[in-house]
């Protein structure tokens, strides 16, 4: 006997889903939460807070001064060393530029790729409304699927972690130049932008990365952009299991692998190798810091590392 489905049926299957994304949304948050308050708040805040400094006003040098901030013109015009004072920029506004091409659902450890990147995301997230700063979010695939402009407050950042964590696509594709030209778009003031991505390119990998190459060059200069490569054991190198199909989770193109020959693997982890070295010069010769992050290992010590790295070089 077939069971009609009725509208009350289909509400309570609505609110079990809602429950069950509300339940998830509050894990992450606890966890997140837990972990920024632990260790990353105050490397966050010493990066980022400062970075953008305001014209105060000026006044007379006092011994201890940076000579840096001396303002001549001032000091020829009264015959007195004057020093420019500034103040830190109160807030800054912190955009996530999140992947979320089908290359993202793959993962062959504790996690997908995009649950890394999610929960990531979700740090980075309340890293900044810690110190009082904006949060946007922008999802894209091969096009831009969602975005929420920044703001502040606990139910904004609920809204962009759930929307990190549950967003479903409607395409497949990678296109970062894209995402980038909709970044400058709708960012009118300089922000600090993080590139989540695993930099699966399509065709071509060295060709896809020499075209958004300008593109990265051009919002390093608008903005403070960081790029954060999140990549698979697997992706870089093949198990000896023997023959295998592998298929392309953006195009759904196969291919038949022969694993068992040695040849075949040691080919492949060249390739991959050769695809990271392309991927470290060409974002970091546009001037753009990179952080490489793999789903088999933590997250949190190379982000804290990459933080503490990165202001002993810009305070330095």
């Amino acid at each position: 006997m077939s069971r009609v489905t009725t509208r009350a049926d289909g509400n309570r299957m609505e609110e079990k889903v809602t429950r069950e994304i509300l339940s998830k949304v509050r894990q992450v948050e606890v966890r997140t939460r837990r972990l920024v308050d632990d260790s990353l708040a105050g490397r966050y805040h010493s990066v980022f807070k400062g970075r953008g400094m305001n014209f105060d006003e000026v006044r007379e040098y006092v011994p201890g001064d940076g000579i840096r901030t001396i303002d001549w013109n001032v000091t020829a015009r009264t015959g007195t060393p004057h020093v420019k004072k500034f103040t830190e920029e109160r807030e800054l506004t912190i955009l996530l530029a999140i992947d979320i091409s089908g290359s993202g659902r793959f993962g062959s450890g504790r996690c997908s790729k995009r649950e890394m990147i999610a929960e990531l995301g979700s740090v980075l997230a309340f890293s900044a409304v810690r110190n009082d700063d904006k949060v946007g979010l922008v999802l894209f695939t091969d096009f831009v699927e969602l975005y929420i402009p920044p703001g502040k407050g606990h139910s904004h950042i609920l809204r962009v972690i759930r929307e990190i964590l549950f967003f479903q696509p409607r395409r497949l594709g990678t296109d970062i130049s894209g995402s980038l030209d909709f970044i400058n778009r709708v960012a009118k003031r300089k922000c600090v932008v993080f590139l989540i991505s695993d930099f699966r390119l399509p065709g071509d990998f060295s060709t896809a990365l020499e075209a958004i190459r300008p593109k990265l060059r051009i919002t390093g200069r608008r903005h403070d952009l960081i790029a954060v490569s999140v990549t698979d054991p697997r992706e870089r190198r093949l198990p000896d299991v023997g023959r295998i199909t592998l298929e392309d989770a953006e195009t759904g193109e196969q291919v038949a692998v022969n694993t068992s020959d040695p040849a075949i693997r040691n080919a492949y982890a060249e390739r991959t190798r050769e695809q990271e070295h392309q991927l470290r010069h060409t974002v970091r010769g546009a001037g753009i810091d990179l952080l490489e992050l793999s789903t088999d290992q933590p997250y949190v010590p190379p982000l804290l590392n990459f933080f503490g790295n990165r202001r002993r070089r810009t305070r330095g």
